[in-house]
């Protein structure tokens, strides 16, 4: 179904190609992605990019701390459209009135500094973007890892919120030009498969290897045009979950209608690579091999067709649950998955189509086509629908569409992003829920596995999901499924927006007061980098990959999202139970003989007053997943220094880690660093003001001293200066 192609290749008109006579430099120029990166580059090297971005977006769960950490930055306006939406925390009840008490600091800001303001339930923060601000040759900052809008030929990144803050201030984005993988679509989906199904394939094929990590995907090929737009952008916002860095498409008629449809034909120009471009790898999808498939606990990567799933399920359902015991650290049996598996078939317990990826209107209507005059169950089984955005759901309503699903026994929910992360559709314990979302993660469904629940997801695409509610909740691809699909002529009405949402944009109102719930607080302050630091690793994590809800959990937690020192307390609470005591006891003086040993590498007497002491999470590869800052910033508050991994899972956390004054250590060969070790980094801050990449540790414990190599490498001057200062707040005040 997929194929990689691990070194550069040459493509023109529609084939790759060996071109001779040719330079790479000179190809790699005609690239979609080059173009439009280097017209938004304020720099003047084409290798090191200074970006500035058209517009940016964030929701509930991040924008309190970007915009309070750009106030004590001196923000006076927002420079560029900054939308404000509200559509991650609008259904949690934990914490009483904070959810709504953010909306309204969210409102008066969007009013004193001249932001716009999608109040709950209107949008999910990637469909008001695609539908109002994604347009060909743009760039758009998010404060949310989906950011992807690279199938309306806008290049869109997504990233903590500190780069928004950047951004705000007038600052730019900075980054190493990225390579560029090239993926070539052929041919056209066959019947009852959709955009999950084609995402799925692709992350399964590519995630695992790495080998799009931090690069841009640009698709081209013949196969686009087979493609619906909304198809397109189910498969395209699911690339973040390759860990690339953005994505972008080439751009045609059905582009160009979509953008007219939405009062946006100016933003329509055609997009594709020019005359002969350089890649510097090459993925191969022809969508007439694509089956249904489906994304098993506990990642989207873990991928099979629904076919082979099913051949097999025995077995793939007890290697499923010997995952969750490794990586769950729950005992053997909890998450029984086998169970489910029974007289050849696979029993569900729950279905939902949601968000930016799944509630779109053609995967609304292609699930209500498979379930017309049909019944989802008067069982276990249930089946939750939440379009993403008003528009959709008017749309639904006035076709029929939505009439379609709630006969059937589906509910019809609003524009929220809560299945996504864990607070929406809680399964019960033992259960599992198909979904047509964007993550599986542990714990992305809302269970707590620390209190002796335990549930899971598995990701399929909206057509597959609707074929097993259908069945009664039995697992069945949608290729069955021998009806004829609708296709509905989309027509987006925006008066649902002119009637709700606050366009404040080139109309700041300075005189507005902030409105300050009582769970928004300010960030308390943090010492910039001394001399001589030492760490004390009080988490070590050996699995593969550390997820940033793994760092800090979504979900309820993220109500008290507003509140650092609240927020930091569920700091890897589902991961590491003991971290927040352990951090906070390493901030405490170490004892005298672990001062003893400071003082003889140091050569001279040491007391604990003269170093920076703080504590280390160390782990193979942290960060994949989520864009939020708080996966940083919590560790930070609890006094955290540094993180020391082999690699970073993603560009995003590890900016996240720099711009709240983490020092991002790496390393080669073994960590011989263990629970309650020390860890000294003499001249730490000469090293990182003077560019070293290199530096000089010491792992000390009661029992022994060992000189260690850590690593600080590819920092940006401007990375170093933030680091050096404490955080990028201590950074912009200085």
């Amino acid at each position: 179904m997929v194929k990689i192609t691990n070194h550069g290749i040459f493509y023109r008109h529609g084939e790759i190609s060996d071109v001779r006579g040719m330079s790479k430099e000179e190809a790699r120029r005609n690239t979609m992605s080059y173009s439009i990166l280097n017209a938004h580059n304020v720099s003047k090297n084409p290798d090191y990019l200074n970006i500035k971005f058209d517009a940016m977006a964030s929701h509930d769960i991040t924008y309190v701390g970007i915009i309070q950490t750009a106030k004590a930055s001196g923000l006076k306006e927002f420079p560029i459209p900054y939308v404000l939406t509200n559509c991650h925390n609008s259904l949690c009840a934990v914490g009483g009135t904070i959810n709504e008490d953010d909306h309204l600091f969210g409102l008066s800001a969007a009013k004193k500094y001249g932001g716009i303001y999608v109040p709950a339930h209107q949008a999910v923060i990637h469909s008001f973007m695609r539908e109002n601000f994604a347009g060909c040759g743009k760039m758009i900052l998010g404060s949310d890892s989906h950011t992807r809008y690279g199938a309306i030929g806008c290049m869109a990144i997504g990233e903590g919120g500190p780069e928004l803050v950047k951004q705000l201030l007038k600052r730019t984005y900075d980054i190493k030009y990225p390579e560029i993988i090239c993926v070539h679509l052929t041919g056209a989906p066959k019947k009852g498969v959709g955009p999950q199904d084609v995402a799925l394939a692709l992350i399964g094929a590519v995630f695992k290897s790495g080998f799009v990590k931090n690069k841009v995907l640009e698709f081209v090929g013949e196969g686009i045009a087979s493609l619906p737009m909304e198809f397109r952008n189910g498969i395209d916002v699911m690339t973040t979950e390759t860990t690339c860095l953005s994505s972008i498409w080439e751009t045609d008629k059905k582009t160009e209608e979509y953008l007219t449809r939405h009062g946006r034909k100016g933003d329509y120009y055609k997009l594709a690579p020019h005359g002969t471009a350089y890649y510097d790898g090459l993925v191969e999808i022809d969508l007439s091999t694509i089956e249904p498939m489906i994304a098993l606990p506990f990642h989207p990567s873990n991928t099979y067709t629904i076919r082979e799933f099913l051949a097999n399920a025995p077995e793939i359902l007890a290697e499923t649950e010997k995952t969750a015991v490794e990586q769950l650290g729950i005992p053997e049996g909890r998450l029984d998955l086998q169970s489910k598996f029974y007289d050849g078939k696979m029993h569900i317990d729950q279905g939902v189509i949601a968000g930016c990826a799944g509630g779109t209107f053609d995967n609304l209507t292609a699930a209500a086509d498979i379930l017309r005059g049909k019944s989802t169950g008067n069982g276990a089984f249930s089946l939750s629908v939440y379009p993403a955005s008003q528009p959709v759901l008017l749309e639904l309503m006035k076709t029929g569409v939505a009439q379609t699903l709630v006969e059937s026994g589906a509910t019809l929910r609003t524009a929220f992003c809560g299945p996504c992360f864990g607070a929406g559709d809680v399964p019960a314990c033992g259960g599992l829920s198909i979904r047509h979302s964007t993550r599986n993660f542990p714990n992305r469904e809302g269970s707590k596995p620390s209190d002796n629940q335990i549930a899971a997801v598995a990701l399929m695409d909206s057509r597959s999901i609707a074929a097993t509610a259908a069945n009664g909740g039995i697992l069945t691809p949608a290729d069955e499924f021998e009806g004829e699909f609708t296709v509905c002529d989309y027509n987006f009405d925006s008066g649902v927006y002119d009637n709700r949402v606050y366009n404040g944009f080139g109309n700041p109102k300075p005189e507005v007061e902030l409105v300050l719930g009582p769970n928004i607080t300010d960030w308390p302050e943090m010492p910039a980098l001394a001399d001589n630091v030492l760490i004390k690793a009080v988490s070590i994590i050996n699995d593969p990959v550390t997820t940033t809800d793994e760092l800090i959990p979504s979900g309820d937690t993220s109500s008290y999202r507003s509140n650092p020192i609240r927020l930091a307390q569920f700091t890897l609470s589902r991961k590491d139970p003991e971290y927040v005591s352990e951090a906070k006891k390493a901030l405490e003086a170490p004892a005298q003989c672990i001062l003893d040993r400071v003082s003889e590498i140091l050569g001279k007497n040491t007391t604990a007053s003269e170093l920076q002491i703080g504590s280390t999470v160390c782990a193979l590869r942290p960060g994949d997943g989520s864009a939020r800052e708080q996966a940083a910033s919590c560790q930070r508050v609890l006094g955290g220094t540094a993180n020391i991994a082999l690699e970073y899972a993603t560009k995003r956390y590890r900016s996240n880690l720099i711009n709240w004054g983490m020092l991002p250590f790496t390393y080669k060969g073994d960590l011989k660093i263990e629970k309650g070790d020390y860890v000294l980094v003499p001249n730490v801050r000469e090293a990182v003001i003077s560019g070293a990449e290199k530096v000089e540790a010491y792992v000390i414990n009661t029992e022994k001293t060992e000189k260690i190599e850590l690593l600080l490498e590819n920092l940006s001057a401007g990375e170093r200066e933030i680091l050096s200062d404490g955080c990028l707040i201590n950074h912009y005040a200085k």
